[in-house]
């Protein structure tokens, strides 16, 4: 399976990352991606990007090096009823919301129900279109009950190819598992890198591998294809000169 969009990838304003737009944009030529997606932290995360920031994308080209750069944010669930630490007026500007948990952004140690319960109430929100890192064990849920309330909502959940490497250790059994009920539910997922510097973007190797081990199809993952990830976002374009659509 190919994948033709990293939808996961961080740029110096989230502070702790190391790359800019520029330099994200042409790593992502070299690998022939098609597009990718920069998803800053939402402005809860210690050391993140002023809310300004996301307004602010609106100054980004379409297309940086002929890649369909989509501007979006991973947002933190801040509140038990799902809220998160962006209002809808600066949702609605973005072109992909992802919404997941961090430390320090004031829903540390709720437990599995509390976290399950405030992601569900989450993906209830029409702007939210994915789902990060849901098997990270520092905040675990109820894995069962969030690819069902993914599947009733259209919600993608994502495999982060940074979960079997470099973050969140100890995830590896719950994205499996994870991937395992999305073939079983006919779920959505997306993947991602998680890159915090250019080297990292379009790194899928571990998340590819589980999607073959799992038996996940294609038009289950939103980003194996331009077309679909057009779709999939409510996004209506032609492709960048040069490229096929996947």
């Amino acid at each position: 399976m190919r994948i033709i969009a990293d939808m996961h990838v961080h740029t110096v304003a989230s502070g702790h990352a190391y790359s800019t737009v520029n330099e994200l944009a042409r790593a992502a030529r070299r690998k022939r991606l098609e597009a990718f997606a920069v998803t800053d932290h939402g402005p809860a995360l210690p050391g993140g990007p002023h809310l300004y920031h996301f307004g602010a994308m609106r100054f980004i080209p379409e297309r940086i090096c002929g890649v369909r750069v989509l501007k979006g944010v991973e947002a933190n669930i801040i509140g038990p009823g799902g809220e998160l630490d962006m209002p809808e007026s600066y949702l609605a500007r973005l072109e992909f919301v992802m919404v997941g948990f961090h430390d320090g952004c004031g829903f540390d140690g709720r437990g599995m129900a509390s976290n399950t319960d405030a992601v569900l109430r989450a993906i209830e929100n029409p702007r939210v279109r994915a789902v990060a890192h849901s098997g990270n064990p520092e905040f675990p849920v109820d894995l069962e009950a969030l690819v069902k309330g993914a599947a009733a909502t259209g919600t993608a959940l994502e495999i982060n190819n940074s979960s079997f490497s470099m973050s969140r250790r100890g995830s590896r059994p719950n994205c499996e598992f994870l991937a395992e009920l999305v073939a079983q539910h006919g779920a959505l997922l997306v993947v991602g890198s998680d890159a915090h510097i250019a080297q990292g973007v379009g790194e899928f190797d571990d998340a590819v591998a589980v999607l073959a081990k799992t038996g996940i199809a294609a038009e289950q993952v939103v980003n194996s294809s331009y077309d679909r990830l057009m779709e999939f976002l409510g996004l209506e374009e032609a492709p960048a000169p040069g490229y096929r659509r996947s």
